[in-house]
């Protein structure tokens, strides 16, 4: 991290749906497709979203590919019950093997452009200074 942290979290969003607000089938059918997005590996790099079960969302490739969960709640009578884990389904299997397939071709591009973010972009690393000591030299 560079020796400093720059205040970075993983976000976190919640969504009312149904009676009256969209169903939770339109809030979920964008992540059937594997959107690619910064934030693999130290937020550095490009890779597909993959919608996962909470089971399976452990980061270890390379510290992804980037993955969301969705857990789904209920209230009743004043009381939050749940969750219903909501990406735990056969509807979602497609996205994760695309996923899977896109995340083994941005890995093969090695360290650098597409997979790696360009350096104006870079964020956990110590890539840009050491690009202005070389330039500099």
């Amino acid at each position: 991290m560079a020796g400093r942290y720059v205040g970075k979290d993983d976000p976190c969003l919640w969504i009312r749906v149904q009676s009256g607000y969209p169903a939770m089938g339109e809030v979920l059918d964008p992540f059937a497709f594997p959107h690619l997005v910064a934030g693999w590996t130290r937020g550095s790099h490009i890779g597909p979203l993959i919608p996962v079960s909470e089971r399976d969302s452990k980061c270890t490739r390379f510290d992804g590919p980037p993955r969301v969960v969705a857990l789904g709640f209920q209230i009743t009578d004043g009381k939050l019950i749940g969750p219903a884990d909501l990406f735990d389904d056969v509807a979602f299997d497609n996205a994760r093997q695309e996923g899977n397939k896109i995340a083994d071709f941005m890995r093969r591009h090695g360290p650098f452009m597409p997979h790696r973010l360009g350096p104006e972009e870079m964020e956990y690393t110590q890539m840009n200074e050491v690009l202005k000591t070389l330039s500099a030299g």
